[in-house]
């Protein structure tokens, strides 16, 4: 008996041998395994994967077929008995089923190698492609497969190509014409919208000729349809299967398996495609989530820079407001609060009363180009709302209060914007100068009876302690030598108490002394000019006491011995004022005109005169020309200028251009009555000031004293 039966003398008990034998042993050499076998060369040279092996090695599996074939044949030539053939057909059946089993638990093996090779090589790389490229790969190479690619869905809905393997793009179709990476899918009828939306493999062994999905490219057109459809024309691609990507419940996109031939694909084939799916969709998951992990880490890497930036910012608003508050208690003024708010905030800033007079500011210069109007619109809405608010497009304004009472205002300029802390900053250094104005307004309120004291004995008649009033100004910060004015305000209304407190503080700020008397309020303040002392004390008061305050005020002085003077002449301006009907208005003496000089002690006729005419006379002076003549004879004639010129003995067109520069210089209104009564009656002084002068001459001859004296009509130019 030779190796595979014996020479047909042998019994049946050999022949069973020989079948186990070539069951169990290797097939001839020579031989090769039958196409399609695990370890049969794919179509593209591709063989099995690495690890699996043939149940027999190399050998052919149709060879092996004909050696158990010819053992029944040769037992049937010798006329075995029919039991003896039916064991060894029995045998050479079983044979084939062991085969079988053992062929297909190979192919599981090498589909098991390969699934775990994948599993374990995805765990080597974090990209998404580099995972897809190598999960198609090992798809072609496992399922012997023309092409493999994988769709995912993206965030709108619409399917599109995420990685191909075997395209053939760029050399039989041309560039752009097949299944490459980033070609959108259409929603339709195609096998990939199958997939998602039945969530469901899906397979056909020749996918242009099947009706199930030519009849919607029918209907439609198949490249105007779908752009996927006409790709896989264009590939050159027939049997096709796709299974689903899925995350829970959900279909993220589909892994595709192609072949440009018919073939039908088993189920086996299916499940390991939808193996490889299920680890396809495992990477993109994956990714997801380390995509979500980065953004979370980039998010919280950004809130804990933000953090920083804000405590650090914080940090800078709590030691500014310490340098501020430390300002404050050492007996810094507003002037120096300001400036270290302008440090911290490299702002301009700029800290107002009520009334919108500047109190202090950074540098001394103030914010320029300041819009007045939406500074104001901005200060109210900053009251109501009681935080900082924007006045334009670089200007802040913030409140300064004390409970419910306005104290004023910050308007702060910043080129750079103000960022929430700096806001912040703007509300502590607003609640630093309220506190500093309350402070001095104590301070003022503590003081207020020796102030008060010292301002009684200065407009005392006579004067009290007249040796020692220099010597208590000076302790209390009142420098009587220096230029000063007396104002005297009457509310007409209201409680008197909240304006005395308001003087008291007003006093203090500007370094001067207020007392009461008569129910007036006197106010004796540094300044040179009383008209605009009255008017600020109107402006600051009658708003606080919400009625009208007439104001009146005379000066300068400069010594304490005409502050009694000051006060009386005061109090004369503010009767005339009531009798003339000016309630609730302010003025100074000066600004009555003739009658303040009436009123006044020392009857300045020279301001009067000045005050009314001057700007004639100067013109006189310096051109000769005889305007002040021309006056006098158009009010001589009863306004009339053809007969002032018949005085003058000169063209009435002469005498019209004279007015017409009389009225440049005096003004548009000069020809009113009021202005004309005083315009008379400062060319009356005049002329009496010239013939007094001219007798003093003739008597004692010295230089005349105010405006020289007008050129008569034929010393100059007659306009």
């Amino acid at each position: 008996m030779n190796a595979y039966g014996a020479d047909g003398d042998g019994g049946a008990d050999d022949a069973l041998l020989t079948v186990l034998e070539l069951l169990a042993g290797p097939a001839p050499h020579g031989t090769s395994a039958p196409p399609g076998s695990p370890a049969a060369p794919g179509p593209h040279g591709t063989s099995a994967p690495p690890g699996s092996r043939a149940p027999h090695g190399p050998a052919d599996e149709t060879a092996l077929d004909d050696l158990l074939d010819g053992l029944v044949a040769r037992a049937r030539r010798r006329g075995a008995p029919a039991a003896e053939l039916d064991r060894l057909e029995r045998a050479v059946r079983l044979a084939g089923h062991i085969r079988a089993e053992r062929a297909e638990a190979a192919r599981r093996e090498a589909a098991l190698t390969t699934l775990t090779d994948t599993a374990r090589d995805l765990t080597f790389s974090y990209d998404l492609d580099s995972q897809l490229r190598l999960i198609t790969r090992r798809a072609r190479s496992l399922l012997g497969l023309d092409m493999a690619y994988v769709t995912l869905r993206g965030p709108h809905g619409a399917c599109y190509i995420r990685t191909t393997e075997g395209s053939r793009t760029g050399a039989d179709t041309g560039p752009g014409l097949g299944l490459v990476a980033g070609l959108r899918l259409a929603e339709g009828n195609c096998l990939g919208s199958v997939v998602q939306r039945e969530g469901e493999p899906v397979w056909t062994p020749d996918y242009p000729a099947d009706e199930r999905f030519s009849a919607a490219d029918t209907a439609i057109g198949a490249d105007a349809a779908d752009p996927g459809d006409a790709a896989v024309r264009a590939e050159g691609l027939r049997a096709i299967m796709a299974v689903p990507l899925r995350s829970g419940d959900a279909v993220i996109g589909a892994l595709y398996g192609a072949d440009r031939r018919v073939r039908k694909h088993t189920p086996q084939e299916i499940a390991l495609l939808s193996a490889l799916a299920d680890l396809a969709a495992l990477a993109v998951e994956k990714a997801g989530l380390l995509d979500r992990t980065r953004a979370e880490v980039s998010e919280l890497e950004r809130d804990s820079s933000r953090v920083r930036t804000s405590l650090t910012r914080m940090r800078h608003v709590s030691e500014a407001h310490s340098r501020i508050m430390n300002l404050v208690l050492a007996g810094g003024d507003l002037c120096n609060v300001a400036k270290a708010a302008g440090d911290a905030l490299d702002a301009t800033v700029m800290i107002r009363d009520p009334g919108g007079r500047c109190l202090a500011t950074t540098g001394g210069a103030g914010i320029p180009d300041l819009d007045e109007e939406a500074v104001a619109k901005a200060s109210l809405d900053a009251h109501a709302r009681r935080r900082p608010v924007l006045a334009g497009e670089d200007t802040w304004v913030a409140p300064v209060i004390a409970g419910s009472e306005d104290l004023g205002g910050l308007v702060i300029r910043a080129a750079s914007g103000l960022t929430g802390e700096d806001e912040r900053l703007v509300e502590l250094a607003a609640q630093s100068v309220a506190f500093l104005l309350l402070m001095r307004r104590s301070t003022a309120v503590a003081e207020g009876p020796v102030r008060d004291e010292l301002l009684d004995d200065l407009i005392a008649d006579p004067p009290h302690a007249p040796q020692q009033i220099a010597q208590r100004a000076r302790r209390l910060g009142v420098d009587l030598r220096k230029p000063h004015v007396l104002v005297v305000a009457r509310p007409e209304g209201g409680e008197q108490g909240r304006a005395v407190v308001w003087a008291s503080s007003y006093a203090y700020r500007l370094s001067g002394l207020k007392t009461v008397q008569g129910g007036c309020i006197v106010l004796l303040l540094p300044g040179l000019d009383p008209s605009a002392a009255a008017k600020a004390v109107s402006e600051e008061l009658s708003p606080l006491l919400g009625h009208p305050v007439s104001v009146a005020a005379a000066g300068p002085g400069h010594s304490p011995d005409g502050v009694g003077a000051l006060y009386a002449e005061a109090g004369r301006c503010l009767d005339a004022m009531s009798a003339l009907g000016g309630t609730g208005s302010a003025a100074a003496v000066q600004d009555l005109g003739f009658l303040g000089m009436l009123l006044s002690d020392d009857h300045d006729v020279d301001g009067f005169v000045e005050n009314a005419i001057g700007p004639v006379l100067d013109y006189d002076a310096e051109r000769f020309t005889d305007l002040t003549r021309t006056l006098e004879a158009y009010f001589a004639s009863g306004g009339s200028p053809t007969n002032a010129a018949e005085a003058l003995h000169v063209h009435p067109n002469t005498v019209s251009r004279r007015l017409e520069r009389i009225g440049e210089l005096l003004g548009p209104e000069w020809q009113k009555p009021g202005q004309v009564l005083e315009v008379q009656l400062a060319l009356r002084l005049q002329r009496t000031r010239e013939v007094l002068a001219r007798r003093r001459a003739a008597t004692h001859p010295a230089r005349p004293s105010g405006h020289p004296q007008a050129p008569p009509a034929s010393a100059g130019p007659t306009d």
